[in-house]
């Protein structure tokens, strides 16, 4: 599902104006983005939480020239962790859309293949 999509998703289940869903994400990833940068967390009560890490440098390889070294620079990096609801919503809609196993194992067909026969001459 992209942006749009879920603007339109958003408008039909709130009876809004597409154009006021669309400003709602927006405003939502200004909001989550300005307080990752503030290095504070954004929690939504069983949905997740959404927070920034760190990820120090370290030594990486050129993928150009395997045999280089290269020295990779830390970077902030945004971390998203799923809360209970949303994992467990995700658990139950698996366990009901997996088809229940066979009760007897299907059939393997050992049957030769046909193959043509050598002409006699």
């Amino acid at each position: 599902m992209n942006k749009a999509t879920l603007a339109l998703k958003i408008s039909e289940r709130l009876d809004l104006p597409k154009k006021n869903a669309e400003d709602f994400i927006a405003t939502f990833q200004e909001v989550v983005i300005e307080a990752l940068k503030r290095d504070e967390e954004v929690t939504i009560a069983g949905f997740g939480t959404f927070s920034s890490r760190v990820r120090h440098a370290r030594k990486g390889v050129n993928p150009r020239k395997p045999n280089e070294m290269i020295d990779v620079p830390a970077v902030k990096v945004p971390k998203f962790k799923a809360g209970k609801r949303l994992k467990d919503d995700l658990k139950a809609s698996m366990a009901s859309s997996t088809p229940a196993p066979a009760t007897e194992p299907a059939p393997v067909n050992d049957a030769p293949v046909d193959t043509p026969a050598e002409p006699t001459a």
